[in-house]
């Protein structure tokens, strides 16, 4: 691929000095999720001679590998801690691909808030979907028991209260049939248990194939000595009731008694050594040359304003091997990019968007979508649209039926998909487009990007008509003035909420991503999905749509 873009001009240096504050505004937040429940918290828990949960994660992943973490800025706007009281991701223990998943004790003891039991939900999804081992760190006081609307932010490890109420208790349940139902499709679960696992919490050991404990350290039980003494009358203290050299020798629920934490560690990765974990297609098959053209420039690509031009080439060009990038229908449907590549050798089908989906658009991609099933390819999308195009002339060529062919192609399709999200994510567009309702393995947003169900000009805009319409109907002279007013503060609140940190910080994604980090992801998610073979559509041919 070549490209033209220039990197001297006005829209190309104001486009990298919006994506650099961005990333900055980024990285301050991932600090801060990092941070946990805060300096005090954290003394407080080395104190006791513990590792923080992140460090946890180092020690057991091997030597210079990566971790991916999922869903870091979970909650973000919201009035938990910025993390949700969990970190999740991937990362490699002894040779094997695991999704990790760990209670952050220093904020509110490891208690489950609902993002924390979002984000538990993505990880065992993950590890089910892509067939990976699953390995848990856990020291967690179980459900959060507090008053709604409770601040416990003086306390030093909390987060703002919001108590189990019966229909989030009613969900939490699926944790358990998930893990269950890992082990039934012959997935690993693994559990190290760092420090109290109480109540919901001690089902995390007690539905594990293999359980670490720690010797004077780990304490696991249905209820500990407070809700014993109010249900029973017994006064005990923790040891007594479930300790850890309990469950190594009387109880039977833990199968390794380690002695320290560094040593549960160590037990962890010789417990994955032996689960002779191997991937049907475990090497990449084509060369993993890195792009020709240099990544550094994605930073310019996509700025604060998401109406100035992007043409996705130049996004596909700094990402995929060597930028080779073999198209598909260059000339036909051109809204819509399409072609074949390879990413860190891993050989991808590729699409992007240039502008709306048009019906011919529409079309061509449906056809790529089947070819790619029926040579076993995965498909990365990258996502910049503002929907399917609109207007009579479009109703008539059919936009709603070709398009509808494009979301059944995307429905139907058996091949992973990848979704990165660089710019807008609008309307049906986004399913289109594999947003993370129709099933795809992972999905990225860039610190650019926007998710709503329409643009916020349109939003505002239809609002105004409908209110314009109202008074039509009942006679009533229309105020212009204070409409205005409205539209831009409808506009404003809209494009707030689209913004990517609130989307992910919902954990409707997996994580924003540095745009130069955007290869290296994709590769390691590649990889990552090859733990499952990858089997195509096998009922019926290719329709030439």
């Amino acid at each position: 691929m070549r490209s033209v873009l220039d990197t001297g001009g006005a829209l190309y240096l104001q486009n990298r000095e919006d994506m650099g504050e961005l990333l900055a505004e980024h990285d301050e937040l991932l600090e801060q999720a990092a941070a946990g429940g805060g300096e005090k918290a954290m003394d407080r828990h080395r104190g006791r001679g513990k590792l923080p949960i992140r460090e946890r994660i180092a020690a057991v992943l091997d030597p210079d590998t990566p971790f991916l973490e999922i869903s870091p800025l979970a909650g973000y706007g919201s009035r938990y801690h910025l993390g949700g009281g969990m970190v999740a991701g991937i990362g490699i223990i002894a040779g094997t691909e695991c999704v990790i998943m760990g209670n952050d004790p220093t904020v509110a003891a490891g208690a489950l808030t609902p993002y924390a039991s979002k984000k538990w939900m993505r990880a065992l999804e993950i590890a089910r979907d892509n067939k990976i081992p699953y390995v848990s760190f856990v020291e967690s006081a179980g459900g959060d028991l507090r008053p709604p609307g409770e601040n416990d932010s003086a306390d030093e490890g909390g987060a703002v209260g919001s108590a189990v109420v019966p229909a989030h208790f009613a969900e939490t349940g699926r944790f358990f049939y998930e893990m269950i139902e890992l082990s039934k499709l012959r997935i690993p679960t693994v559990c190290v248990t760092f420090g109290s696992s109480t109540a919901g919490g001690a089902y995390q050991p007690g539905l594990s194939d293999y359980n670490i404990f720690i010797k004077e350290q780990t304490y696991a039980f249905l209820a500990g000595p407070p809700l014993v003494k109010m249900a029973t009358g017994e006064v005990a203290d923790s040891e007594t009731i479930g300790g850890a050299q309990k469950h190594a020798e009387v109880s039977g629920l833990a199968e390794y008694l380690a002695e320290d934490e560094l040593d549960a560690i160590r037990m962890c990765r010789e417990v994955v050594s032996h689960l002779n974990w191997r991937k049907p297609d475990a090497q990449p098959t084509l060369t993993a040359d890195p792009p020709a053209l240099d990544p550094e420039e994605l930073l310019g690509l996509v700025g604060r304003d998401l109406g100035k031009p992007l043409d996705v080439r130049d996004v596909i060009g700094r990402v995929v091997d060597g930028s080779r990038f073999e198209e598909f229908k260059p000339r036909y449907g051109t809204s819509m990019v399409c072609g074949w590549a390879s990413i860190h050798g891993y050989p991808v089908g590729v699409l992007g968007n240039n502008g709306v989906i048009y019906p011919d658009s529409a079309q061509k991609a449906a056809h790529f979508i089947q070819l790619c099933n029926q040579i076993d390819v995965p498909l990365v999308f990258v996502q910049n649209i503002t929907g399917f195009m609109v207007g009579t002339d479009f109703e008539s060529d059919g936009i709603i039926k070709k398009g509808s062919q494009m979301i059944n192609a995307v429905t139907n399709s058996t091949v992973p998909h990848l979704t990165v999200i660089v710019g807008s994510s609008y309307g049906a567009g986004t399913y289109g487009m594999s947003g993370r309702a129709f099933g795809n393995r992972f999905t990225f947003l860039w610190p650019t990007a926007k998710v709503a169900v329409m643009g916020p000009k349109q939003i505002a805009g239809v609002m105004s008509l409908v209110r314009r319409g109202q008074a039509a109907r009942k006679g009533e002279e229309f105020d212009e003035e204070a409409d205005a007013r409205i539209v831009a503060a409808h506009e404003a609140s809209h494009d707030q909420g689209s913004l990517a940190l609130n989307a992910t910080g919902a954990i409707s994604d997996d994580g924003i991503i540095d745009p130069r980090d955007t290869r290296d992801v994709l590769g390691m998610c590649l990889s990552v999905v090859r733990n499952t073979p990858i089997e195509g559509a096998e009922s019926y041919g290719v329709f030439r749509l």
